[in-house]
């Protein structure tokens, strides 16, 4: 009685091929969007906004990027970090040298220098996979951090070594900036997550991403029914890449505005948003949400109970947060390798035939 589609008609294939095609989930997702959009900008404050809502909303953003390419196609990827740096770099230097140009631009603009990043790096997916190709990208990862330091042209030549979004605006509201306010922010980044996560539900939907799982599921028997495997995994490797470079553009000129590479995008982040898509669900958008709403609240959490009212040391604390951390990782794996989507999908499952025995 509770989750019913009984008396639901389709009729096209259109409708029934929607994205939403079960009324409660379209009227239920129509209405977190509009109190998301109408209501919690004019609650929000900056704690809010920059202890939760902002890194959820850009971590959402590259969850789903990597889940893409490691979910959706197979290819295990632990570069996450250095993409975002890539894509934090280009949106310092459009900014920097195209003053004005609009920040959207510059955002988008540097997630499509992200995908030919990754494009590159994904071309030895086409030899090798697995482990090996894990160690490929943890190389990339090494590697373009280590020419963001070393490279002063990357940085302006800045003594410090660091990088710093200037001003700008949208609709006459500031976007970046010391001056910037919370809710511009959240509605900016919130906006991105939306656009792309539905261009991504309906990217793995639909042809391209029924290659990019037959890939998955196995290379040579989709080689032999007509996927071309050089198309599938570098297509894979570029959309992946424009969404992690989005959301370190986002991280850079939205959320933090001053950035040092080493500091803000080591390997940490890398494994980080591995973890989402292993705790959320891989091959699932609503896991990668789901996976990087957990591990954005989780340490929230965890520091306001410990530290503040038990009076743990902080440092004691985050070391515990990384005994939680990998404590889900390994029962997730043991008992449930799709996180949090199969067991959302199997809550839903349970109420359309509730009351009734199953």
């Amino acid at each position: 009685m509770l989750y019913r589609e009984v008396g639901e008609f389709k009729p096209s294939y259109k409708k029934d091929q929607q994205t939403f095609p079960i009324r409660l989930d379209r009227y239920g997702y129509y209405a977190i969007l509009a109190f998301a959009f109408f209501v919690v900008p004019f609650l929000i404050n900056d704690y809010w906004a920059n202890a939760i809502l902002l890194p959820f909303l850009i971590f959402g953003i590259a969850a789903i990027g990597l889940n893409i390419l490691t979910g959706y196609c197979g290819q295990v990827s632990l570069g996450s970090g250095g993409f975002m740096a890539v894509g934090a770099y280009a949106c310092y230097k459009l900014m920097t040298g195209f003053p004005d140009l609009n920040i959207i631009f510059c955002i988008m603009l540097s997630g499509g220098v992200t995908a030919l990043v990754g494009i590159m790096f994904g071309l030895p997916s086409l030899r090798i996979k697995g482990f090996y190709l894990a160690v490929a990208t943890l190389a990339a990862q090494f590697f373009l951090v280590w020419i963001f330091n070393k490279v002063a042209w990357f940085y302006n030549y800045s003594a410090s070594g660091q990088i710093t979004a200037p001003e700008r605006t949208l609709f006459g509201l500031r976007v970046t900036g010391a001056n910037a306010t919370p809710e511009v922010a959240y509605l900016v980044c919130l906006s991105f997550l939306v656009v792309m996560a539905l261009i991504a539900r309906n990217l793995t939907r639909g042809s391209v991403g029924r290659k990019w799982m037959a890939i998955r599921d196995m290379d040579i028997a989709a080689e032999i029914i007509g996927v071309n495997p050089l198309m599938a995994k570098l297509t894979a490797f570029g959309v992946s890449s424009f969404y992690v470079g989005i959301a370190g553009a986002l991280l850079f000129s939205v959320y933090l505005g001053a950035v040092e590479v080493g500091e803000v995008f080591g390997i940490q982040k890398s494994f980080l948003i591995l973890f989402m898509i292993i705790i959320g669900g891989l091959g699932s958008i609503f896991g990668s949400l789901a996976g990087a709403a957990f591990l954005v609240l989780m340490p929230v959490v965890l520091k306001n109970v410990m530290v503040g009212q038990l009076g743990w040391a902080v440092d004691i604390a985050a070391h515990f947060e990384f005994l939680v951390v990998g404590a889900l990782i390994i029962f997730f794996l043991i008992v449930e390798p799709h996180g949090f989507a199969m067991l959302w999908r199997i809550i839903k499952e349970k109420l359309r035939l509730w009351p009734f025995p199953h």
